[in-house]
């Protein structure tokens, strides 16, 4: 099996992106709705999000999960009426 240049530019981009201490895709998917709701929300991150955020980089199916469901907490956030708006009762 052969790799172009593309390919082995980003089996390099993954290497150099792994850390010493990672967590698996289950691990990932199981604090990614965490993760979500605090970078939309612009707060920091713990360090097991912090270990979220790596896998997210290099796991492409994860990542799809996380875009799927940063578009989803976005959306509700935009239908969700604001603090100080008066709403009908």
């Amino acid at each position: 099996m052969s790799l172009d240049s593309n390919e082995i530019a980003r089996l390099l981009e993954l290497l150099a992106a792994t850390t010493e201490h990672e967590i698996n895709c289950d691990e990932c998917l199981a604090l990614v709705a965490e993760f979500a709701e605090r970078k939309l929300a612009g707060l920091s991150l713990s360090a097991g999000l912090q270990l979220v955020e790596q896998h997210l980089e290099v796991c492409d199916e994860c990542r799809e999960e996380y875009f799927a469901l940063q578009r989803t907490l976005a959306n509700l956030d935009c239908t969700r009426p604001d603090d100080n708006e008066n709403v009908a009762r």
